[in-house]
């Protein structure tokens, strides 16, 4: 017989800013529900969004749950492999760390979303996620920023926002890999 205490499998929906914005109603699934801290200040008040989100604490349908420091800097190290780590707000952060944490206390969890940046790093962490208004990513990136001007290329946690030889603002593109037409 499985233990009540054994979660492995267990799915937690942890929930973006983006997707509640985009309509995504925490009463329309029985799941267990997450969100982060950061969310909450992301969302304007008095908006159908917020009403609902506030709702869905208040009822306790959706957990605010802060993550372990360790999964953020974990979460950090992971999204610099891929070169999102500057284009990650703390927000952003927080809900992939949350659901780092969530995983590694064996459930399952799926992230709403739709920041290509937050399931570029959930793919990178063999997290699920699902869109809500549009279509996701089809494949993980890798990043390079790059000035457009001198053409100087930069490694995707490089820190300006522009080119240390001209001073143009830099940009980022995805890394092509070879036998790619796109």
């Amino acid at each position: 017989m499985k233990d009540p205490r054994d979660k492995t499998g267990k799915r937690a929906i942890v929930i973006d800013t983006s997707a509640l914005i985009a309509g995504f109603d925490p009463f329309a699934i029985n799941e267990e529900q997450y969100t982060a801290p950061k969310v909450r200040e992301e969302i304007t008040e008095d908006t159908m969004s917020w009403v609902r989100f506030k709702t869905a604490i208040d009822n306790g349908r959706v957990k605010i749950k802060t993550p372990e420091e360790a999964f953020v800097e974990k979460t950090k190290a992971l999204a610099s492999a891929v070169g999102n780590s500057f284009f990650l707000s703390g927000t952003d952060l927080q809900v992939l760390a949350l659901a780092l944490e969530l995983k590694t206390d064996g459930y399952s969890p799926l992230i709403a979303t739709d920041d290509y940046s937050i399931q570029n790093v959930a793919s990178e962490m063999n997290i699920e996620f699902a869109p809500l208004s549009t279509f996701g990513i089809r494949r993980r990136l890798q990043w390079i920023r790059y000035c457009p001007a001198c053409h100087k290329k930069y490694p995707p946690n490089y820190k300006s926002i522009k080119c240390e030889v001209c001073g143009t603002r830099v940009k980022r593109k995805p890394l092509k890999k070879n036998g790619e037409n796109h």
